[in-house]
């Protein structure tokens, strides 16, 4: 589980395809790696990856395709930065909201702004997954915990903070580029329990009024 505070953005040592997937090798800083082992899970880019090996600073991850299909790690490239956060205690502050790192689907970017006086992002996701994103609800983008902003039909609004722009790989994507997003688990819960309610409901009152 994670906070979705992003603890550091750290490059891309190498990025290599293999049959069935890709490996990914980061150069972690030494607070990222203590007590990191081979097999623990960390957030990459809003995915959640296992430590497949550890060589100094250099530390990495496979992902298979199904992976890089939902996800955008499949457009990595060496020497680009990535999100990263360890995973959580629970000891831990959570500063964010608890996410998993298990991508839902991922955004279009339709548009994104980095000056400090109005920097933000606009993003338009697919229809099934627009149900669960309201105005002022938790959503994960890019292993990111924000809140949204405004809501119109598929497309949505996120502010961002000169800090976020800072502490997150936000600056370097553009328009066209995909987002990994991760809808707020809860919220998920509930709306498909209202759906599957009404659903089961509606026809019964029908029949009754019959």
């Amino acid at each position: 589980m994670y906070t979705g505070i992003v603890q550091a953005v750290r490059p891309l040592a190498d990025v290599s395809a293999y049959p069935g997937g890709k490996t990914f090798t980061l150069d972690l800083t030494d607070d990222l790696l203590a007590d990191l082992k081979l097999g623990a899970s960390v957030n990459i880019e809003g995915t959640c990856l296992s430590v497949t090996g550890i060589s100094g600073s250099n530390v990495t991850f496979d992902a298979m395709t199904a992976t890089l299909e939902r996800t955008n790690l499949g457009a990595l490239q060496t020497g680009q930065n990535v999100n990263v956060e360890r995973s959580a205690k629970m000891t831990d502050e959570n500063g964010g909201h608890a996410i998993a790192g298990h991508v839902a689907t991922t955004a279009v970017l339709e548009e994104i702004s980095t000056a400090e006086e109005r920097a933000f992002i606009r993003f338009r996701v697919p229809e099934d997954w627009a149900k669960y994103i309201f105005p002022r609800g938790y959503l994960a983008v890019n292993g990111c915990s924000l809140t949204v902003a405004e809501v119109d039909d598929m497309l949505f609004t996120i502010n961002l903070i000169p800090e976020t722009i800072r502490q997150t790989t936000f600056a370097r994507y553009k328009a066209g580029d995909r987002l990994n997003i991760e809808v707020d688990h809860q919220t998920m819960v509930m709306v498909d329990v209202i759906e599957r309610t009404v659903s089961r409901v509606l026809p019964q009152l029908s029949e009754a009024r019959r």
